[in-house]
């Protein structure tokens, strides 16, 4: 595979034989009474994944879920999930005695979610450390790394660091990294450690897929001029701000904003950056204009809101 020397992310005139999305997957329960919920399989790397291999079904490319896992029946029920939705499970480390995260959704009545966890023991903290049978060094092959700031505040800073490190060596190699903030305070040990680590990332990101509300939660800046100044200097030159109902901005210099009609039949705002995420990402490994991304990424997304949960059925015959 060649890929260019120019500040544009590689994408089908290069081609991405191997995409592999990095965090933690967990149990996931959504109501659907007031007395019952429904178990799942959810997490926002997992869910741009999973949209991700669905959107790239034709184009052949091999979509790999990154993450440790233990070895009950919980972590048997992921793998199950990874299996059907046809994610390669080969970068998955299996720990004895761990079982993963739990969450459990909460809705108001217009849609929108808030969260409770069970993750403090997750196995997918865990990932790379010693003992490890899948270290760094085995997404070699990777072509584009897909990862978010829940990615990297579950990891303890040593990890955190390596990670970093090795990224440097993935892309000196030609391989690209996307990469969501995703700011969820409670993981993280303060604030001052989320900005550093997520502005690490900024930097050597290729692929920047930000969410408007998260970048001034976490840096305090005070609009969305702001967050597209302060990316900038970051080195940010190709991906979109996510600003939820208003449409993305296109990151790569034009400022160019998406032109989008309301979404009726909100139920369940769950996954809807990370299927934005993987609609755009699968139109860039396409080829699509930056313009053509963002058109598929909020496609995706407003047609997974009006369902509830995290992951949606499939289409009929898909």
């Amino acid at each position: 595979m060649t890929y260019s020397d120019d500040k544009t992310p590689a994408s089908a005139r290069d081609g991405y034989a191997h995409i592999a999305c990095l965090g933690e997957v967990m149990i996931e329960l959504s109501p659907l009474t007031q007395d019952t919920v429904r178990v799942g399989v959810a997490g926002d790397t997992f869910n741009t994944a999973v949209y991700l291999r669905r959107a790239l079904d034709s184009a052949g490319a091999k979509v790999s879920y990154v993450t440790a896992l233990g070895d009950e029946a919980m972590s048997e029920r992921i793998l199950e999930s990874l299996a059907e939705e046809g994610l390669s499970t080969g970068l998955i480390e299996r720990r004895a005695g761990m079982s993963p995260g739990l969450y459990m959704i909460t809705l108001d009545s217009q849609g929108e979610r808030s969260f409770s966890y069970w993750r403090s023991a997750a196995a997918a903290r865990t990932v790379f450390q010693r003992p490890a049978q899948v270290p760094m060094e085995a997404m070699g092959d990777v072509d584009l790394l897909y990862l978010s700031g829940i990615s990297i505040a579950i990891l303890p800073q040593d990890t955190r660091d390596a990670l970093c490190d090795w990224i440097d060596g993935f892309r000196a190699n030609g391989g690209k990294l996307a990469f969501d903030s995703n700011y969820r305070p409670r993981l993280w040990p303060d604030a001052e450690t989320a900005r550093r680590d997520t502005m690490k990332m900024w930097s050597r990101c290729d692929i920047a897929l930000p969410s408007l509300d998260d970048e001034m939660d976490l840096f305090g800046d005070v609009d969305e001029t702001a967050v597209m100044d302060r990316l900038a200097r970051a080195g940010v030159h190709y991906g979109a701000l996510k600003r939820g109902p208003s449409g993305p901005r296109a990151l790569d210099g034009s400022g160019a904003a998406l032109s989008v009609a309301p979404v009726t039949g909100v139920v369940d705002t769950t996954a809807a950056g990370d299927s934005f995420n993987a609609g755009f990402l699968a139109a860039h490994a396409a080829g699509g204009t930056i313009a053509e991304c963002m058109e598929a990424g909020h496609a995706l997304s407003a047609r997974v809101i009006c369902h509830r949960g995290a992951i949606i059925p499939r289409p009929s015959g898909g």
